[in-house]
């Protein structure tokens, strides 16, 4: 039995022949759907210059959410901060959370959200990749600008995401709660928690530990409607090992059609294996083991399929199979 909460990652995947206006359309009815399911919280991704996934600024899209929702939390998952002065995303966050009271999250990660290197220097004014000291400093001034320049009222609630044990070194000194993708980086899950626990101290943020893990989750009536679901995101991951980054998030029925190699397909199924892909008992099964294999206080799932009504309803088969298993 699954015992603790559940939560959604929106990555704002544009569907090929769609345009970004849909997307944004769906983010919306999404966030919705999800609320009305009873989800914990919906975190957005910042991502640039990708064909498959939105540039749309997180702080926009919690906003955009926010108002067309009444109860769930909202926030970045991750909004980068190589990428912003530190006072702007404390602004921006410390608005929300004044507008929306104790509902408003600030999960901030380092990486530059995109593979073009052009993007990545334009993104920081010409500057190159950021170093360990200078996003120390960076997440120390957005929390410092947080409480001393913009409060006004109820302040967002921080965390830090890592998929690394260096990032989980940051927020146990920082004394952050710590949200580990799981869904990027799995092989690094155990070793990110171990470092992460055993060096925490205790801030005005965080009296303990506090681990929420993402994980990749496609649910769906059976195993084959499942896989039949991520296979648009296997054609994506099976482009990344082959270093091409600029791929369109296919069809269904185009990534059914796409020829695997037996390299990709083994490394595609040793990923899938560590994640929660099949019929709701499947995926039940997964997200409890995974719970209990990591001390997860809360669990984010990520569901990159092509149909917003399917992505709606993996949410939906989850719950219920929750619901339904739960103990008297």
């Amino acid at each position: 039995m699954l015992d603790i909460p559940l939560s959604a990652l929106e990555v704002a995947m544009v569907q090929t022949g769609a345009r970004a206006v849909d997307t944004l359309r769906d983010t919306a009815a999404f966030a919705q759907g999800v609320e009305r399911l009873g989800y914990q919280r919906i975190w957005y991704a910042e991502h640039h210059h990708s064909p498959a996934i939105g540039a749309f600024p997180p702080v926009v899209l919690t906003a955009h959410a926010a108002a067309s929702t009444s109860a769930i939390r909202l926030g970045s998952g991750g909004v980068l901060a190589p990428n912003h002065a530190p006072i702007t995303l404390a602004e921006q966050f410390g608005t929300l959370a004044a507008l929306h009271p104790e509902r408003i999250d600030l999960g901030i990660g380092r990486g530059p959200g995109t593979f073009d290197e052009a993007i990545a220097r334009a993104l920081r004014r010409g500057a190159g990749p950021t170093t360990d000291a200078e996003y120390e400093g960076d997440v120390a001034a957005i929390l410092s600008f947080l409480v001393d320049e913009v409060a006004l009222g109820p302040l967002p609630e921080p965390w830090l995401l890592a998929s690394s044990t260096a990032g989980a070194a940051l927020a146990a000194r920082l004394g952050l709660p710590i949200a580990v993708a799981h869904h990027i980086r799995p092989d690094n899950t155990q070793a990110v928690l171990e470092r992460y626990r055993a060096a925490f101290t205790p801030s005005r943020w965080c009296e303990r530990p506090r681990v929420l893990v993402c994980v990749e989750t496609v649910c769906a009536e059976t195993d084959e409607e499942a896989a039949w679901r991520i296979g648009p995101m296997d054609v994506i991951k099976a482009g990344l090992l082959k270093g091409l980054s600029e791929i369109p998030f296919p069809t269904p029925a185009d990534a059914a059609a796409h020829s695997f190699t037996e390299q990709e397909r083994q490394a595609l199924a040793g990923f899938r294996a560590q994640q929660a892909v099949g019929t709701p008992e499947t995926v039940m099964h997964r997200l409890t083991q995974l719970a209990g294999e990591t001390g997860a206080d809360e669990l984010m799932l990520t569901t990159p399929v092509y149909d917003l009504g399917d992505r709606i309803r993996s949410y939906e088969l989850i719950k219920k199979y929750a619901e339904a298993t739960a103990a008297p």
